[in-house]
């Protein structure tokens, strides 16, 4: 492998007739010499697979810029870097950086020359910027050696400048400060934490007292960042913050067409996280500094901001939070700019699903956009002011899972269950693939398509359904099934290539996998979604019981003597319902899944949404809290209809969305009724298993699970 960071003039390369791919680095395209003999598939298949992350075109719609991680089941082994294609002609990818560290937030010049994106390099302690001349090569540049790192970088119109986002301390005014700070911090005597407000903790770590801020610097090495929002009455808000993520809180941001101004996305009532939606209002702020302006003024959230490439409409994906409602739906709005006294409109207020993403590239007055439908996410647009929705040419399978536009160029990630994740771009009559880092390993696997079925449930609703068939599939045998539910409830089972609970790894011993999106599930309207209000386990249950009875009376090669079910998250609360309410299934698989409501509500990291689903708060006389907890149908199990199922239950002790204390009341009641059970607990994983070891061990042990009782 290169040395780290050792650069070439890249541009100047990939524009000549041919060029040689660096020693122990493969090209995004080398053509197959035979058609291997499918196998089938393993671990390594899955956990090898490279992932590659959303595409960056550049602002002359020439170039994109990607991602890409190469996994290894040691961490340390891990490479992710930064990939350069040619929108222009065939010429396949070239890796641009070569880095364990890896990179993030890659973000063009608007001459479309240099790249500024995030890593952690030579010691940092937290992500930097650095600067990349893509077109004469050489080396990254360190822009920024900020004490609590930089993030989200944006380039400003005239090129000159940077916006990015950091974080100070409390009181702090300057760098000199954060750095005091941080240092007080560091040499603290005490290991205790205080809060005065929810949630103390998200995820899997326990939150901090840093504040988020954006900032602005020039793109120069060594260049001062100043604070935009420091001194503000915005910022002094005890509400005020963005979204919470992996690296802190982000505050959604863009520069302004004329570069002298910010808009950004930002709540101001985070501190009433626990009684109330958090709500995210548009504000602008000139570069000079000053006091924030509201843009927007309502019961919506904003995020996802674009400008057109005019510069005069400013498009936003929006949510109506209404009160009272589990579930809204995610649409496309657009202000014109300047905003002045006008509301934003709702573009797409007429379609019933929820936009995923959206992209503008140049000409043509259209914004371009996906939505889940029916386990597929495909391409659509309309004009900028409304009106008819047009479908646009989309791969009839699989799923879009990143939309990008640079000039006319308009590029995005497509991925199906048996396609991991390629490069696209969107033009002529079908997509066209870019890129080929994942086609040999995915060609080499005995794997098919998912079949899609639709039946009625008992009240009326249509429900579709995916069916994964296993490896050397023969119509003329009989396979057991395994009923997997998916998360959220506010998610969908899509046809695209997933790690965690990958549908194919499942049904490789010789099993039918059934993924079913009962209701609650999105991708089928906001009414569908929202019915899973005051009902959230029994009604969703009942629907993936009468799923499995479908498919058993539509397939003959499935055993209906044989079933098992399984999932994670708000699928692991189902299969412990379906636990605690039948005797149907063989076995049961329950990964990070509630099993006491009120306990759930009192110990997670979100508890609001908890009390809209069931209707009222924990002390409140509603039934829902007590009737439709798993842990209190027990007594099913003396009458012989509930808890006798032998369970798998598994739990990271890092997760805070579904804390592992669910997990362990679940093993003492399953040990309470001497049912067969079997607890699985790591210790370094959070609401997910994501390291590799950890993750081939967890395979190994479903599979086992289920062979046990299943064959």
């Amino acid at each position: 492998m290169m040395p780290s960071r050792c650069r070439q003039p890249v541009l100047a390369l990939l524009l000549a007739a041919a060029f040689a791919a660096p020693a122990g680095a493969a090209t995004a395209a080398t053509p197959a010499t035979a058609t291997p003999i499918p196998h089938t598939i393993t671990h390594e298949d899955v956990w090898l697979m490279k992932r590659v992350s959303a595409p960056v075109p550049s602002p002359d719609g020439k170039w994109a810029v990607v991602s890409v991680t190469e996994p290894a089941y040691d961490s340390k082994e891990q490479w992710s870097d930064l990939w350069l294609k040619s929108l222009t002609d065939d010429t396949p990818a070239r890796r641009l950086t070569f880095s364990k560290g890896g990179e993030g937030g890659a973000s063009w010049s608007p001459d479309s020359r240099q790249l500024v994106f995030t890593a952690k390099r030579d010691g940092d302690d937290a992500t930097q910027l650095y600067r990349l001349d893509v077109a004469a090569g050489g080396e990254a540049q360190r822009l920024t050696t900020l004490t609590l790192g930089a993030r989200l970088p944006k380039w400003s119109p005239d090129g000159k400048q940077l916006l990015f986002t950091s974080d100070i301390f409390p009181g702090n005014a300057s760098e000199a400060d954060v750095k005091q700070s941080a240092k007080e911090r560091k040499e603290r005597k005490t290991s205790a934490r205080a809060y005065e407000s929810f949630p103390p903790r998200y995820f899997d770590r326990w939150l901090d007292d840093k504040q988020v801020r954006l900032f602005v610097m020039d793109a120069q090495p060594g260049a001062v960042a100043r604070d935009l929002l420091a001194g503000s009455k915005l910022a002094a808000l005890p509400g005020f913050g963005g979204a919470q993520g992996d690296d802190g809180q982000s505050l959604d941001a863009l520069w302004t067409p004329d570069g002298k101004a910010i808009v950004f996305a930002a709540a101001t009532n985070r501190n009433e996280a626990a009684s109330t939606p958090t709500i995210t209002q548009l504000y602008s702020v000139a570069l000079a500094g000053g006091e924030p302006q509201a843009l927007t003024a309502d019961e919506h959230s904003y995020h996802a901001m674009q400008f057109a490439p005019d510069g005069k409409t400013l498009f936003s994906l929006t949510e109506a939070e209404t009160k009272g409602k589990v579930y809204d739906l995610t649409r496309l709005a657009s202000l014109p700019w300047p905003v002045g006294k006008a509301q934003p409109a709702i573009l797409t207020a007429g379609l019933d699903r929820s936009i995923a993403r959206y992209a503008l590239p140049d000409g043509g007055k259209r914004v371009y956009f996906s939505y889940e439908h029916a386990g597929l996410e495909q391409l659509h647009s309309m004009a900028y002011d409304g009106g008819a929705l047009r479908d646009e040419p989309s791969a009839a399978t699989g799923s879009i899972n990143a939309l990008r536009a640079g000039g006319k160029a308009l590029v995005g990630v497509w991925e199906s269950s048996i396609n991991p994740p390629e490069l696209v771009a969107f033009h002529g009559a079908q997509p066209k693939r870019l890129t080929d880092f994942n086609t040999a390993r995915a060609a080499a696997i005995d794997w098919q398509a998912p079949e899609h079925f639709w039946f009625q449930a008992a009240d009326g609703r249509r429900i579709h359904n995916m069916l994964i068939k296993p490896p050397g599939f023969d119509p003329h045998k009989k396979y057991p099934l395994f009923a997997v539910i998916h998360g959220g409830a506010a998610a969908m089972w899509r046809d695209q290539f997933v790690l965690r609970w990958n549908y194919h790894l499942l049904a490789q011993p010789g099993y039918v996998v059934l993924l079913t999106d009962y209701k609650g599930s999105t991708g089928y309207g906001e009414e569908f979604a929202r019915a899973i209000q005051f009902d959230p386990l029994k009604g969703p249950a009942d629907e993936l019981n009468q799923a499995v009875d479908a498919a058993i009376k539509q397939y003959a090669f499935i055993d209906g003597d044989k079933l098992a079910a399984g999932g994670a998250s708000y699928g692991g609360h189902l299969a412990n319902w379906l636990q605690a309410t039948t005797t149907r299934y063989k076995a049961i698989v329950s990964h990070a899944g509630e099993m006491d409501l009120v306990m759930q509500w009192g110990t997670s990291d979100s508890i609001h949404n908890r009390e809209t689903n069931s209707g009222g708060p924990v002390w409140s006389d509603l039934p829902v809290w007590r009737e439709q907890s798993p842990v209190m149908q027990a007594g099913n199990h003396d009458k012989g209809t509930g808890f006798l199922t032998p369970i798998l239950i598994s739990v990271g002790e890092l997760d805070y969305r579904v804390p592992a204390n669910n997990a362990l009341m679940n093993f003492a009641t399953q040990q309470r009724l001497h049912v067969p059970s079997k607890l699985l607990v790591f210790p370094d994983e959070n609401h997910w298993i994501l390291k590799g070891e950890n993750s081939r061990y967890f395979y190994n042990e479903v599979h086992g699970w289920l062979a046990k009782y299943l064959k």
